[in-house]
């Protein structure tokens, strides 16, 4: 599938930091199938339009946030 979001396409050339990585962490989300979205102001990738996972850069940092599911 490995469809890109354009909205996201745009969240990362406005990235002053960790483009690099979060290009790889989209391309793993993307490689499992999941449906990118921007959400919160950031990338988020979702299945069967339940949040997945979001990926954040922090100052010393950039994250690829794992959602939890409700019990």
């Amino acid at each position: 599938m490995n469809k890109r979001n354009p909205k996201v396409d745009t969240y990362l050339r406005k990235a002053k930091k960790w483009r690099e990585e979060m290009e790889k962490l989209r391309m793993v989300c993307l490689d499992c199938e999941l449906t990118e979205e921007l959400k919160w102001g950031h990338p988020c990738y979702t299945y069967q339009k339940s949040n997945i996972v979001l990926i954040h850069g922090f100052k010393g940092y950039c994250a690829l946030l794992i959602m939890k599911e409700p019990c």
